[in-house]
């Protein structure tokens, strides 16, 4: 049933900053602050999300009457990080994050709930907020002075979904880039289906984040930089993936801009990105080499894939800093991977080939060996696209001449493991370093979430 927004929220926006703790296989939360931000820019129409996507979901109650009002779908860094080396080691670790949703006009009883192995949430926390008690609710403005920039608008927040772009690592003397950046990079994105036939459904802003130097923290390098926002190479100790701890410094930048998503550009030059679903995409937009330029394209678009709709990375052969990311047996809850329980039945049959052959009979040793080569070649070094180059059309070729190409069926090989794991195509945004497309079962989960935002 739909929920009455005038009956339950006001016109604002309450975040919830909490602190989470634990080691492998725990969950600790504790509030930090609650906050009152600026005008709800999410929907105010589909107010319990049925997208049922993330490791975690937060829920908001009407304590007077215990009626669900608002639930949204999230992944966190705290659950990454909980498949690392260092959290098996029982090492204790903890992670501030947010949640947002409009600011009830009542008591609030909120709850975040988890996934466990077999998909079934449990609760791992639950406080009650009154939004009415002035000593609960801080409402100092804590949005930054930062300017903001329309680089695209189509209308009202509440009826669009609102991307903020952030930059991080730009100083005073890099603006410029950094308006450039981001239009160059929104450009990308809406050159890109699904979000090129849906541009009209979306508003970009852009906050004009200025850092004390130019750059990002690169710790492997022992190169530490006073960027604003924080954002770090080697997220558990995986030379490219970033991201950054000062979630606080994150949510203060965007609340400037009305956002449902956020997008972080920073300015340096080795290659690297992280997205983790309802949080934040990150992509690097300094490429030294002239041929390899279109690789920041490429991550700016995949890992705004995982961000916004919570697709999993469809590769396998690529080193991360993860332990068993997906349990054996279990159907994950990404729209784009299967464990292929149930032939018959394949997680995306209604864009399946007819015909086709389950699993897909695709020509994975020959990808695979090739793919071998290729991983082994250190990227840090300053002859690795040379080195790679052969081996990189190689796998192209098999791609792209494959007899599956462009078809959809069931193809082994997805979320870091070669084998037990089936993604939809033999190519898509989600698996190949290219500027492909998304395949039909990632486009179509795309479109699933923008219409949550504007229908």
């Amino acid at each position: 049933a739909n929920v009455d927004y005038d009956r339950f929220f006001s016109d604002k926006t309450m975040r919830v900053d909490y602190f989470h703790t634990g080691t492998k296989g725990e969950d600790r939360i504790t509030v930090d602050q609650v906050y009152q931000e600026g005008t709800w820019p999410g929907t105010r129409t589909n107010l319990v999300d049925g997208l049922n996507l993330g490791e975690y979901a937060f829920r908001v109650y009407d304590h007077s009457t215990n009626a669900l009002i608002f639930s949204q779908g999230f992944s966190s860094i705290y659950n990454e990080w909980q498949t690392t080396d260092e959290a098996l080691a029982g090492v204790y670790q903890t992670f501030s994050e947010t949640v947002r949703f409009p600011f009830p006009k009542g008591q609030v009883q909120i709850t975040i709930v988890r996934r466990d192995k077999q998909m079934v949430y449990h609760e791992v926390f639950t406080t009650i907020i009154d939004p009415n008690k002035s000593t609960q609710v801080n409402k100092e403005s804590r949005s930054s002075s930062f300017k903001v920039i329309p680089i695209m608008e189509n209308g009202n927040s509440s009826t669009k979904v609102d991307i903020v772009i952030l930059g991080d690592g730009y100083a005073k003397a890099d603006m410029e880039k950094l308006r450039t950046d981001a239009k160059h990079f929104n450009d990308v994105m809406f050159a890109t289906e699904p979000f090129k036939s849906r541009k009209s459904d979306f508003n970009v802003w852009l906050v004009e984040v200025e850092s004390k130097e130019s750059g990002i923290d690169i710790p492997d390098k022992d190169v530490w930089k006073g960027n604003a926002l924080a954002f770090q190479y080697n997220t558990f100790t995986t030379p490219r993936y970033v991201l950054t701890t000062d979630n606080k410094a994150v949510r203060d930048a965007a609340a400037a801009a009305p956002y449902d998503a956020i997008c972080i550009l920073f300015n340096d030059t080795r290659y690297g990105g992280g997205g983790i679903y309802n949080l934040y995409a990150t992509t690097y937009t300094k490429e030294e080499n002239p041929d390899q330029k279109w690789q920041m394209d490429y991550v700016y678009v995949h890992e705004f894939g995982h961000s916004f709709a919570g697709l999993g990375d469809e590769y396998y052969a690529a080193q991360t800093g993860y332990n068993d990311f997906y349990s054996p047996g279990i159907e994950p809850w990404e729209p784009n991977i299967t464990a292929l329980l149930d032939k018959k039945n394949v997680k995306w049959s209604d864009f399946q080939t007819q015909g086709i052959g389950i699993p897909t009979p695709w020509e994975k040793a020959q990808y695979d060996s090739i793919s071998g080569l290729q991983s082994k070649l250190d990227r840090l070094a300053p002859d690795y696209y040379k080195k790679r180059e052969p081996l990189f059309k190689s796998l192209i070729e098999i791609r792209t001449k494959s007899k599956y190409a462009g078809q959809v069926g069931a193809f082994e090989g997805a979320g870091y493991a070669s084998k037990g794991l089936y993604r939809p195509s033999i190519d898509c945004r989600m698996f190949s370093l290219s500027l492909v497309d998304f395949d039909p079962v990632c486009g179509a989960a795309l479109n699933r979430v923008i219409d949550y935002y504007v229908k």
